[in-house]
């Protein structure tokens, strides 16, 4: 029997132009999925990127000298803290590493898993294969897919030996029975399986490689920066589908209802002109004329920053310095100075109600100047929170306080959450940054309250 040809001219060309037009569908589909994924966390960098067994300067994995002759679970102690681990895993009245901590999302709450080594509820029988794909794949014992909330596409880069020190650490913790608290995330959100498909799209799967084109200092910057303190998972935009961003590399986001503020480059509105302070900042969690972490970022200072040798620290200065320069078109490039400091003289604003809060509850500590005449560290003046248009932290510090323990003698502030209601909140938060910022803010009590909720979970 002989093949059946289309003979008729106008198929086969309709054939053809079917065939093309599929064609031309895949290819703009591939590219846009190209285009989502993006550039890796360190292709910004020059030189071309080698394994580590090819990579013939320091290791830049691991633990810093003064450690490298230490137990195991001394070294996972150190690489634990590096990756900030309890603080996510710990709720506000739980006990460390038990589980519990809520992140507010657009889409529903999610809820952090219990990581101690208790059998029945926590990870006691996880095997080293199972610790390692959780931790970098982002797949649970069971097989499940866990959220990106977990920052597995960042622990992705740690190598065998510093994930298992972490496990061989938490596993000498003392087991705590704590069941998991359920997800509320709506439809089609609470589909574990089509994690799978994300992390196909931005999951590299791979282990940090160095580079030798950079220094030793970059090399281990870039290890502690990506593979365990995650800076970008706060710091850096993610795009429509959750990712990072990294065509906008540490430019700033909005991180659990807090501003990740830009540590780009960039000498306005990023760390690029800060100079010595970085170190300062990142080591005891404040920086003269810079502000005072507080929020998230307070507890990465308290539990994670504070606890890491020097030299690390200084590692991750020299990367960051090193992250090309976005500016934020938002925040001003040049911030205000000091106000007067006689309460008569100052913004006018549309509630008075501001004014008479700070009066009250802030200027003893802050003065009419915003330089306080206490600490430093209640300094507003040179603070980017002040300076931001949106208020965000601002008004995120009146409800929850800053909680500071790093150094143990800081001045910590207050929460006025309990005490002012979410319009009283906005109308001081519009006079701070109307006094003490270069332009001032208009954020409403509605504002004030959806930020309320992602703290109070």
């Amino acid at each position: 029997m002989s093949m059946l040809r289309i003979r008729d001219p106008n198929v086969r060309g309709a054939a053809r132009g079917t065939l093309i037009t599929v064609l031309v569908i895949l290819a703009i589909l591939l590219g846009a999925v190209l285009w989502l994924r993006g550039p890796g966390p360190m292709e910004f960098a020059a030189g071309q990127k080698v394994a580590l067994a090819e990579y013939h300067a320091t290791d830049p994995t691991g633990v810093p000298a003064a450690l490298k002759d230490a137990t195991q679970i001394a070294r996972g102690e150190y690489l634990a803290r590096a990756a900030d681990c309890m603080v996510c895993h710990t709720s506000p009245d739980g006990k460390p590493y038990a589980g519990g901590f809520a992140f507010s999302l657009p889409f529903g709450t999610l809820y952090s898993t219990n990581i101690t080594p208790d059998k029945e509820t926590g990870i006691g029988d996880y095997t080293d294969a199972q610790f390692l794909a959780a931790l970098r794949r982002g797949v649970r014992d069971d097989g499940a897919r866990l959220y990106p909330a977990m920052p597995f596409t960042s622990y992705t880069f740690l190598t065998d030996a510093d994930a298992l020190a972490i496990k061989a650490y938490l596993f000498s913790l003392a087991p705590v029975h704590a069941p998991d608290r359920a997800d509320t995330l709506s439809f089609p959100f609470n589909q574990r399986w089509l994690l799978g498909v994300w992390s196909w799209l931005f999951n590299p799967d791979q282990r940090f490689q160095a580079n030798p084109a950079q220094s030793p200092e970059w090399n281990r910057g870039a290890y502690v920066s990506e593979a365990l303190a995650h800076c970008g998972e706060c710091h850096t935009p993610r795009n429509v589908a959750f990712a990072l961003n990294n065509r906008k590399k540490f430019s700033g986001a909005i991180t659990a209802g807090w501003r990740a503020y830009n540590i780009s480059s960039d000498l306005g509105t990023g760390i690029g002109g800060w100079r010595e302070d970085v170190f300062v900042y990142l080591s005891k969690g404040h920086a003269m004329g810079h502000g005072t972490a507080a929020g998230p970022m307070g507890e990465a200072i308290d539990e994670s920053f504070s606890h890491m040798a020097p030299e690390d620290v200084r590692a991750v200065v020299t990367y960051l310095r090193s992250i090309p320069a976005v500016a934020s078109s938002d925040l001003p490039a040049t911030l205000a100075p000091p106000a007067d400091s006689s309460h008569k003289v100052g913004p006018m604003t549309v509630d008075s109600r501001g004014k008479e809060v700070f009066e009250g509850a802030c200027a003893s500590c802050h003065d009419w100047s915003g330089v306080s005449p206490i600490s430093t560290f209640a300094t507003l003046t040179g603070s980017r929170a002040v300076n931001d248009p949106s208020a965000t932290n601002v008004a995120q510090i009146v409800i929850s306080g800053t909680r500071r323990i790093t150094p143990p003698d800081i001045l910590s502030m207050p929460a006025f959450g309990a005490i002012y209601s979410d319009a009283e909140i906005a109308a001081v938060a519009n006079y701070v940054t109307a006094r003490f910022g270069a332009k001032g803010s208009s954020i409403g009590e509605h504002e004030v309250a959806n930020l309320r909720k992602q703290v109070a979970q």
